[in-house]
């Protein structure tokens, strides 16, 4: 099993020298994000979650989480796609169907094969915007996914539709117009734009028996987010990093001491942050409700060590081409990611509350 010795050095090596002087053309050039994202498949650190016999690295739950918080460090976007990549990539490996593991996984890690995913609607209450209705041979898929990030780099996304019963089917899709399905402009969002997310409309899709990956219970995407309440903090706290990187490099230029005290203190607050998530990660003992409460912490560091970013930066920051503004920005995506109802109560839990943690 490759781990952190070989896994670590290789990122941060490519992230420090190719990545961070294009960060800002990476979160908003299509083309430079992909050829960011091309240089993660050639060092083969795409997909890290990949088992060994599928030819991936294995790596452990720690230096998955030195890792995700390394990339949202450098750079949000590449950060953003990466995650989508890896997500699909999971659930392949936790799906039964042989041939599709046999014929993606060994490809992915090192970005022969990418896959896009679009299932976090799933989450939405009421009427599913995406439906399923079995016929011979498969299923015919209707509705419109409303999130599916990376188009023009990934060729293919999974997408999750849901059955009358409750649950759902995720199938293989073609990431391109067709005669079935319809493409979205990218959305013209505030950060990570080059990651070009669409929606996707689905017209009586036909979805091939032998293209679906998995068939899950209803409540699956719930019960995934309770177990993973902690998941998404590492990016988070990848972005409060950054903003804290750019207050040390201020503290040691502009020589003022109360910029160093602020930089000492936050760093301290981070550190404390990310030593109580990952021994809860590793020994994931506490409920629920403390799980929320570590990843509003996680939050609110980002968007307080990007607000610090911004303040030692000056008028500076208020400009496209400076990385306390796109850092920033950031930190507004990280505080959605992966959000859900417990986490939003969480968050602005956070933000009323007059304790310090």
């Amino acid at each position: 099993m490759q781990d952190r010795e070989s896994i670590i050095p290789r990122a941060r090596s490519y992230f420090l020298e190719d990545v961070a002087p294009r960060a800002i053309a990476i979160d908003r050039d299509p083309d430079a994000l992909k050829i960011a994202f091309t240089g993660l498949g050639d060092r083969g650190l795409l997909a890290l979650c990949i088992p060994q016999q599928w030819g991936g690295v294995e790596a452990s739950s720690v230096t998955w989480a030195e890792f995700t918080q390394l990339v949202a460090r450098y750079s949000g976007a590449l950060a953003f796609l990466q995650a989508q990549h890896e997500g699909a990539a999971r659930i392949l490996v936790n799906c039964d169907r042989q041939e599709l593991k046999q014929e993606y996984l060994p490809l992915m890690n090192t970005g022969k094969r990418l896959l896009g995913v679009g299932v976090s609607h799933l989450r939405r209450s009421g009427i599913p915007p995406v439906k399923a209705t079995p016929v011979q041979g498969g299923y015919r898929i209707t509705g419109t996914v409303p999130w599916i990030t990376g188009f023009g780099i990934f060729s293919e996304f999974i997408v999750a539709a849901a059955l009358t019963d409750g649950r759902s089917v995720f199938g293989i899709a073609p990431f391109r117009e067709t005669a079935d399905i319809s493409i979205s402009p990218p959305m013209e969002l505030a950060a990570v734009t080059s990651t070009n997310t669409v929606s996707a409309t689905l017209n009586d899709w036909f979805l091939a028996e032998k293209r679906v990956a998995i068939v899950q219970p209803p409540g699956w995407i719930q019960e995934r987010d309770k177990n993973n309440a902690l998941k998404f903090s590492w990016f988070s706290l990848g972005c409060a990093r950054a903003g804290l990187d750019l207050v040390e490099n201020a503290a040691k230029m502009k020589q003022l001491s109360f910029i160093n005290e602020a930089f000492l203190s936050l760093d301290r607050e981070l550190n404390r942050c990310c030593q109580a998530i990952l021994e809860e990660q590793n020994y994931p003992v506490l409920a629920l409700e403390k799980r929320l409460e570590l990843r509003a912490r996680a939050i609110d560091l980002a968007v307080r060590c990007a607000h610090a970013a911004v303040a030692v930066s000056s008028g500076a920051a208020n400009t496209m081409e400076h990385n306390a503004q796109r850092i920033y920005r950031e930190a507004l995506v990280f505080t959605v990611f992966g959000q859900t109802t417990a986490v939003m109560e969480a968050t602005l839990s956070r933000l009323i509350s007059s304790l310090v943690n």
